[in-house]
Formats: structure tokens, C-alpha cells, sequence
């Protein structure tokens, strides 16, 4: 909000409770769109803000809003889909399994290994397993979030994330280097501590940093994404080998996200990109009402 020039913009803060009560109450819809709305921003993580719900409930009132479409969203969220979708495209993803509803694990044997959620972001329910004597509680903690549970190989070698901003033709900034300040990046290093070390540019060789704006936009382009995402990656130390670990499609903007830093240092300043982010979402609800949907 503070990005935004006032002199063009007037900025309607609507808060949306966890018990599902908005704050203040949003204006009444006409028919098609709300009244005196021209765009949402929906800066809302996780579990109904990142995973189509809003943007179901933007498309069926017409309102032109930021970032990834209902699909989009919905199926990045759900890194299970997520990995189907790159697998169907040839894009490297680690080797991995999915435990549906409580039925038997079957044989693992690849540790370390992460235990994740299917469903959700942020690194909430996550875990770092190093044998089957761990698993078992790694997997109980994941199913108090999802029923379904991931597992996959642990990388050892380099977190990167790259930033992708476009619709029908997306463009990759330059890629940046995480460095955790614990064992994994999780959501405390994430949110809370402020310990993690980020290198913008990332420490990895130019023909290294082609492939991860290559690879970023083509994941983009496989779960069908637009306006905006960052994409995540693993380069795994003894093979020299990428991996897309996911695709966060509303990254965050507070002071210490990497997106917006990513491409300010590509010659995007914030201010900019928020207004970038604005045409681009009226670009694609221009198209989207070009569409008939009776006869």
C-alpha cells in the first residue's frame, strides 16, 4: 500500500478474518463487478489466499485481480499436482512419494528426506527426517495439516529462488541464493529470526544462471500461471544437478521477500512493479471477458 502513488491510486484495505468475517465489510456486488473496485491486490497466504478459493470468488464477480488464475493457484498449492504438472513437461524434480489418506508408506529408504504436507506453504508442517524411526512422527505432524503427506529426497547443496513476473510472455529476473541459518529453510528462519543470508546475485556460474531463468519460466508456463511467482530451486552439490523444488504464486512483500528484491535489482523498483503487477491483471481480466460462456 505504501508503494502505491497516491495521486493515481486509491487504496481500499479490506482484512479478512480467520473465523471468515471481512474488515471492513466489502461493498455489496452489482451485478458482474463490485462498485467502485477496478482491482485486488490479494496479498493473502496460504490456505484459501494462494489456493483459488479468493480467486474463484474474484472470477464470479468479475473483479480483475493480481497474480495466478483459479487452476493456477489451486495446482501449485498442491505440490503433489505441482509435481505431476513439471513431470509432464520434462522439468527436474526430486524423486519423491505421496502417502493418500493414512494408507501404508511402502518401502522408503532414501534419508535424509523431507516429510511434507501436500496442501499448504510457508514450510508449516514440514520436517526433516534421517531414518524410518523419525518418519513416523514426521508423518503424523504433516496429516494435522493435509491428507495427504509428501515425502522426498533431501538435496544437500544450494537453495536459489527466481522471481517471474508476466502473463502470455514472462520474463526470469536474476536468481538469488538462500543461505538457512538452520537446518532447513523453515518457517521460523522464514518469518521470525531474520538469521537466513541471501546473495543477489546468486554464487553459481553465468551458464548456471541461464538455466535457472529458463527452467523458472517453463514452470511458470506448466501449471499455467500469470502475473507473478517465484520459483524455487535446489542444486544438488555432487551432481551439479537442478531440481524446481516449487512455485510460490503469490510471494510475499514485506521488507525481508526476496521477489521484489530480485527484480529491483534488475532495474524494477517496487513502486513499479506493484503498478506492473496492476496492468497485468487488467490485461488478463480484458481477455477473460473477451470469453462467451453461454450462447
Amino acid at each position: 500500500m505504501d508503494a502505491l502513488d497516491r495521486e493515481r491510486f486509491e487504496v481500499i484495505p479490506l482484512f479478512i478474518r480467520k473465523d471468515g468475517r471481512w474488515e471492513p465489510k466489502p461493498i455489496l456486488p452489482e451485478p458482474g463487478a463490485n462498485d467502485g473496485i477496478d482491482v485486488v491486490i490479494p496479498v493473502l497466504h496460504g490456505t484459501f489466499g494462494e489456493d483459488g478459493t479468493i480467486q474463484g470468488l474474484f472470477e464470479m464477480a468479475a473483479l480483475p485481480y493480481v497474480g495466478a488464475g483459479v487452476f493456477a493457484s489451486a495446482a501449485s498449492m498442491d505440490k503433489w499436482h505441482m509435481k505431476r504438472l513439471f513431470q509432464d513437461r520434462s522439468l527436474p524434480i526430486v524423486e519423491c512419494k505421496v502417502l493418500e489418506f493414512a494408507r501404508p508408506l511402502g518401502h522408503w529408504d532414501q534419508f535424509p528426506a523431507f516429510v511434507k504436507p501436500a496442501n499448504l506453504g510457508s514450510s508449516v508442517g514440514i520436517s526433516k527426517v534421517r531414518n524410518l524411526d523419525e518418519l513416523d512422527h514426521a508423518l503424523a505432524l504433516a496429516s494435522k495439516y493435509d491428507h495427504r503427506v509428501l515425502i522426498e529426497r533431501a538435496i544437500v547443496g544450494m537453495e536459489l529462488e527466481c522471481s517471474v513476473l508476466g502473463n502470455d510472455k514472462p520474463q526470469a529476473s536474476t536468481p538469488c541464493e538462500v543461505v538457512p541459518s538452520r537446518e532447513f529453510y523453515d518457517y521460523e528462519d522464514k518469518y521470525l529470526l531474520d538469521a537466513a543470508k541471501f546473495y543477489l546475485p546468486a554464487r553459481i556460474p553465468p551458464e548456471k544462471t541461464e538455466e535457472v531463468k529458463r527452467l523458472a519460466v517453463a514452470a511458470f508456463q506448466a501449471v499455467d500461471c500469470s502475473g507473478l511467482a517465484r520459483v524455487d530451486f535446489l542444486l544438488e552439490s555432487a551432481t551439479g544437478k537442478l531440481y524446481i523444488n516449487e512455485i510460490n504464486t503469490f510471494p510475499g512483500f514485506t521488507s525481508i521477500s526476496m521477489y521484489p528484491k530480485m527484480w529491483a535489482h534488475d532495474g524494477i523498483p517496487f513502486a513499479q512493479l506493484v503498478e506492473r503487477l496492476i496492468e497485468l491483471a487488467l490485461e488478463r481480466h480484458r481477455l477473460r471477458q473477451s470469453l462467451r460462456y453461454e450462447l
